[in-house]
């Protein structure tokens, strides 16, 4: 068996432009995938492209092999781009092999420890402070475990001279802390309620932040300041106890690799469009278990990264839950329908452990070729000096 094609497409589809990645070999099967780094697909779409000129005719079931030529072959190992790309590749090499051997992903993984993946719920970022109770009541009423609240600003108002919003950081503690406690009240003790602070914190504002919340209250902070630095995690870890959630732009296990050995982190952000694919997602995950760190998996993209985050988190011992952008309190982009014949299906809280072989993901190929990529920027936030703000 042998490979003949790998057909990068960059396509506006729903709210964001997806990169998917279509692998076709000689005995007529195909498998799918997708590239995580939203905002820069065009440089992945060149990295795929490079990737293709010695992927066509080798045998789509050495993924290991593979994945260390394309990881190695430039000489400069790693970055971000060169993984999301390695990452769609290695998740469509994986497709392909589970329909070639008509068993689900999971299955090539070592097989299912667990018969449903639970999912997380994140609160709209334009929800009112007064209304955090009642949706919270709601996500318990319907079943749901964990929660997530985004560390988010008053609505800004325009900056002149630049795009975007200012962000006033010690309003948006303030406004986050009575959202998370809104929440708690509303939820009892037994909700895992975490908070997203998308690294906009400095290590003294997420000090402030947490040791303002009651002891008890959050059960993990997730990306409180940049990550470039461990050793600023390790200063803010002797700050606080509530545990770290960290790693959803790590493209490597070398990345996770002083975070896991040093304690840093109590939860795992691995996100499988962009740490490497499956077969980087796995060492990670054994690397974390060995230090007793369970998974809480990135899921910001399309139906092919839920899918590969689903056989993942059914693979491995050492699972928390699974981000969701579908839930009782937000709805899941609709547009994407067209595009997506087949995908996996939320069933309450949870995803059903899938049996069809592969990903259990198709595509339809031709509403793709007739989409178009629209260049997208992340949102721009800006602090009431004019200096930029992470988004």
């Amino acid at each position: 068996m042998k490979i003949t094609s790998v057909t990068p497409y960059v396509a506006w589809i729903g709210f964001r432009n997806q990169l998917l990645v279509k692998i076709e070999a000689d005995n007529g099967q195909y498998g799918w995938g997708e590239s995580g780094l939203s905002g820069r697909e065009l440089a992945v779409e060149g990295a795929v492209k490079h990737y293709r000129e010695f992927l066509i005719g080798k045998d789509p079931r050495q993924i290991g092999g593979h994945w260390q030529e394309m990881y190695r072959s430039q000489y400069f190992e790693g970055g971000r781009v060169l993984t999301a790309a390695i990452s769609a590749i290695d998740i469509a090499l994986y497709d392909l092999v589970g329909k070639t051997l008509g068993v689900p992903v999971y299955q090539l993984l070592g097989g299912a420890c667990r018969d449903r993946v639970e999912c997380f719920a994140s609160y709209p970022g334009d929800t009112p402070l007064d209304q955090y109770a009642d949706l919270t009541r709601k996500l318990v009423d319907a079943g749901w475990t964990s929660c997530r609240v985004n560390i988010v600003g008053p609505p800004g108002s325009d900056y002149e001279g630049k795009d975007g919003a200012i962000f006033d950081t010690r309003e948006g503690i303030e406004i986050s802390i009575q959202a998370i406690l809104n929440c708690r009240d509303a939820g009892g003790p037994k909700l895992m309620i975490g908070s997203d602070a998308h690294h906009r914190l400095s290590v003294p504002e997420s000090a402030t932040f947490l040791q303002r919340l009651p002891s008890g209250t959050l059960d993990y902070i997730e990306e409180p300041i940049r990550d470039e630095s461990p050793e600023a995690y390790e200063a803010l870890r002797k700050m606080t106890d509530v545990p770290f959630a960290i790693g959803e732009e790590f493209s490597s296990k070398w990345q996770f690799k002083p975070y896991i050995e040093r304690n840093i982190l109590q939860y795992a952000r691995v996100d499988v469009c962009n740490v490497g694919g499956l077969t980087e997602s796995v060492k990670v995950a054994a690397m974390a278990e060995a230090n007793y760190i369970d998974l809480l998996l990135h899921n910001p993209l399309g139906p092919i990264c839920t899918a590969a985050s689903v056989h993942l988190a059914a693979a491995v011992p050492n699972f928390s839950h699974l981000e969701s952008r579908e839930s009782p309190i937000e709805e899941l982009p609709v547009a994407d329908v067209d595009v997506f014949t087949e995908r996996l299906q939320l069933e309450g809280n949870a995803y059903a452990v899938p049996t069809a072989p592969g990903l259990g993901v198709e595509v339809d190929e031709e509403v793709l070729k007739e989409m178009s990529v629209k260049l997208w920027e992340p949102p721009r936030l800006w602090r009431s000096d004019g200096s930029y703000q992470n988004w």
